[in-house]
């Protein structure tokens, strides 16, 4: 996958925005307030960052040189990987878990905000 099919797929979610908070390079993608995926668009190879569930990280990471605790982030969550020469349906279920995993920890308020776009 390239940075445009990533972010594609990510703004077809409900509540999705994004934007360069950090920097110009850095891409951030949101739902509601929160992040759930950090894309460093001049790196090569394409990197992104996405939240996972603690021990899905740990498997991914022994199965996946690619797959590393994410950068000035919370290792134990968050991952950072090389998107090269991982299969398109590993990283979407990757994207998938990470959008849920924020969305759920949203107030109320903002879920349902969300949900009725």
């Amino acid at each position: 996958m390239d940075a445009n099919e990533i972010l594609e797929y990510c703004l077809s979610k409900k509540g999705v925005t994004d934007s360069f908070p950090f920097d110009n390079e850095t891409l951030v993608l949101k739902v509601g307030t929160k992040m759930f995926l950090l894309m460093s668009l001049e790196r090569q190879p394409l990197s992104i960052n996405v939240k996972t569930d603690p021990e899905w990280s740990l498997e991914l990471r022994e199965q996946h040189p690619q797959i590393t605790g994410a950068y000035h982030m919370n290792k134990i969550h968050w991952n950072s990987v090389s998107v090269d020469c991982l299969k398109r349906d590993l990283l979407l279920k990757m994207i998938d878990q990470s959008y849920d995993l924020v969305f759920k920890s949203l107030t109320k308020k903002i879920k349902e905000e969300i949900l009725n776009l």
